[in-house]
């Protein structure tokens, strides 16, 4: 592979115009598709939910028999009246209420209000503290969901304060909001970044310019194909945040290889093809991985996750390729310039810096001398630090959906939570198919049983079916969709499908699919793990030919992602970084998190092995011994991983700090997962256990050392053909 990515590289630097309009064209032409596809508006909505669960089975069935209750088109908004003091039913806060009320018969698009102080059909709590009206819309259009909105947010916002009104539900469907500062800011201090490994402005601009060019690219491939089929905005936003951060650090190794091939003396597009050969062979070795990690999410059966993969294994794809061909073609246009001004004076002065000579003492030597002489203490230290990380994802809680809304602070979840309170779960009751063959006669019995289950807070009359052979019974239970009592009562009601007899029970309605996605998920979570680890280790011994280390580095990025996991559920579920973090806090992991931070920290994990240990095994086989072999490692791409790494943090950081929950939950995951594997995992846990196992880490049994292939990330065959004809170096490009 080597051999025809140096040929690739040489090409590119030859015709490296051709190479940089011809990417354009390419950019251009997505442009065009996305244009046309978004003026012909034939994209429909992206479908987010999990079918085939027991529950949407029901809900099909259950449609089926009642069209009536499947028909309605109406969208409602409630009205909550929360006195500061008093009752509701007060005659001045009556009086006040009903004010309200006749203002929001105005509103733009209300078909109906009800009043929730009538005595035909009260809707107020034991208490008398709180009122709820109900505003029913038909059908809406998009503009006209906000416009009503906006113009139902006034009424509340205008109300009088001592009645405390919240508006409840939301006509507007919830978006990615637009980029924040933070983004921009990471990409900021990802140049700074850049710019001090460099030493070189101009080295970091180029870096950065293919990164940022190939999210570009990579955005308008998705937005192309999203606006000729359905797409969700998790996808783009995925693919933006992990485009970035691999086309930086893709672009960074075979830079800096560049770099060192020039300071030994070689020519420019000798320069160009060494670095293409050998770091863009780890690159692209590492890119699969990732590729791989984010297309295996199919295995989890879901179509909007699969989305959510596919479309960032895209924009993994698009970095590699830039970096493999528009990179070389700008590194030709660099020449010397790439370096900085010591280096290509050193280079006028006949200095001339040599793969084989040994490092200077530098930080990264150091830190590995402390590690490898201190092997045991380092395994212990880095361990316990990763596990404490992890500790709070025993607490782990995970939803599909938030009920309320995804923002605690909001008048939406203030007003859910008031009813929540005093009504139980009624805006969220489930409901019951019972199907027999006289069903009529059986009513009293199965609401009867419905009652008696712990968690139930009212058991609403049957409604029977034309035929007479099926029953929906509505019942109201205690708590939210995301109560634990509430999950166990749908169990416990499934358990108990059959107990009549003659009768089978089947829960459906819109929390007992929630429940069901959920557990979907977190089983396709458990799948997934498998697959990957399973990847993991085969990818591992395919290139480092050695059985013991693929098992640390797979131990190593299992504990990485429980770090993530924990720091996760203590900033977003506990609430630990409220004020810094803009987004909100407090709820639940969405339940597609813990899938994408699985699938997006494997492949970037399995970048920092291959990158580290693959210098250290070159160390080794070049006869230095195992301890002198890690510590040269070390001394050689340590500096660029900590660069790396240091990147894709700040660049994770800036998502962070997004106002969108979902957005900055799996930035903030990949952020601490990245620190931990990089920083903990790669330059802690896996020298010592190589310093720990000598030469015993790179055994492997002889027929399978056989009829492994060859990946050669170093560049083995180039070095034969350099013994067999090398050229005289040149100084100059």
């Amino acid at each position: 592979m080597s051999t025809f990515l140096s040929h690739v590289g040489r090409f590119s630097a030859r015709f490296r115009w051709v190479v940089v309009v011809a990417w354009l064209v390419i950019f251009a032409a997505l442009i065009a598709v996305f244009a046309a596809g978004s003026s012909s508006g034939s994209a429909a909505k992206a479908e987010t939910s999990i079918p085939d669960s027991p529950a949407s089975l029901a809900l099909e069935r259950m449609n089926e028999e009642f069209p009536a209750a499947a028909n309605s088109d109406s969208v409602t908004l409630q009205l909550v009246f929360h006195p500061d003091s008093g009752d509701v039913t007060d005659a001045a806060t009556a009086t006040e209420i009903a004010s309200v009320l006749a203002e929001a018969n105005d509103l733009p698009g209300v078909q109906s209000v009800s009043n929730p102080l009538d005595p035909a059909r009260p809707y107020i709590s034991e208490d008398l503290t709180l009122a709820v009206a109900t505003l029913t819309y038909g059908e809406l259009t998009e503009d006209e969901e906000k416009e009503y909105y906006d113009a139902a947010l006034e009424i509340q916002e205008n109300a009088p304060p001592v009645l405390g009104v919240e508006l409840g539900g939301n006509l507007v469907p919830l978006g990615a909001p637009a980029p924040g500062p933070g983004e921009g800011a990471g990409v900021i201090i990802a140049f700074i970044v850049l710019a001090l490994t460099f030493g070189s402005l101009l080295a970091a601009g180029i870096n950065l310019l293919i990164a940022v060019f190939g999210v570009g690219v990579g955005l308008m491939g998705i937005l192309a194909y999203g606006s000729l089929f359905p797409i969700g905005d998790n996808s783009i936003l995925l693919a933006s945040m992990l485009g970035l951060a691999v086309g930086i650090d893709y672009s960074l190794f075979i830079l800096s290889r560049f770099r060192n091939e020039l300071r030994g003396g070689r020519s420019v597009n000798d320069a160009v093809a060494r670095a293409t050969g050998t770091a863009g062979t780890a690159v692209v070795f590492a890119g699969l991985t990732v590729i791989v990690a984010l297309v295996a999410l199919l295995v989890a059966n879901l179509s909007f996750i699969t989305e959510m993969g596919v479309a960032a294994a895209f924009a993994v794809l698009v970095s590699v390729l830039l970096a493999l061909t528009l990179l070389p073609a700008l590194m030709r246009f660099m020449g010397l310039r790439a370096l900085s001004k010591k280096q290509r004076k050193a280079l006028e002065r006949g200095e001339l810096w040599s793969e084989g000579q040994k490092q200077k003492r530098g930080i990264m030597r150091g830190w590995s001398s402390l590690v490898v002489n201190k092997p045991i203490i380092s395994l212990f230290a880095g361990v316990l630090i990763l596990v404490i990380a992890a500790l709070p994802m025993l607490s782990m809680k995970t939803a599909f959906n938030v009920p309320g809304g995804s923002d605690p602070s909001t008048t939406e979840r203030a007003a859910y939570n008031l009813i929540l309170d005093k009504f139980g779960g009624v805006q969220s009751p489930l409901i019951v198919l019972a199907e027999g063959d006289d069903i009529t006669t059986e009513t009293d019995a199965i609401e009867s049983d419905l009652a008696g289950f712990e968690g139930v807070q009212q058991v609403v009359p049957a409604e029977i079916s034309a035929d007479g052979t099926f029953a929906r019974i509505i019942v109201i239970p205690e708590g939210g969709p995301i109560d634990d009592l509430t999950k166990d009562l749908v169990h416990g009601i499934r358990d108990n499908a059959d107990s009549i007899s003659g009768v089978h029970l089947e829960v459906t309605g819109e929390t007992a699919i929630g429940i069901d996605q959920d557990e979907q998920l977190m089983r396709a979570l458990i799948k997934y793990v498998i697959v990957i680890v399973v990847i993991s280790i085969i990818l591992l011994i395919v290139l480092f030919r050695s059985l013991l280390i693929p098992l640390i580095a797979t131990l190593g990025y299992l504990l990485s992602v429980a770090a993530a996991f924990g720091a996760s559920v203590a900033v977003f579920q506990w609430g630990w970084l409220d004020p810094l973090i803009a987004a909100p806090q407090g709820d639940p992991m969405l339940s597609l998190l813990p899938l994408l931070l699985v699938g997006v920290l494997f492949g970037l994990a399995m970048d920092y092995q291959v990158f580290l240990v693959s210098r250290i095994q070159e160390m080794h086989r070049k006869g230095m011994d195992p301890k002198a072999a890690i510590r040269e490692g070390f001394a050689r791409s340590g500096p660029v991983l900590v660069a790396a790494a240091t990147i894709m943090i700040v660049v994770f950081a800036g998502f962070a700090t997004s106002h969108f929950a979902i957005g900055a939950s799996i930035a903030f995951g990949l952020m601490v997962g990245v620190a931990a594997d990089a920083f903990i995992v790669r330059l802690v846990l896996m020298p010592a256990a190589l310093s720990l196992l000598g030469k015993s880490a790179w055994w492997i049994p002889k027929w399978l050392d056989k009829i492994l292939p060859d990946v050669d990330v170093e560049g083995h065959s180039l070095d034969a053909k350099d013994e067999a004809g090398h050229t005289q170096p040149a100084l100059v490009g």
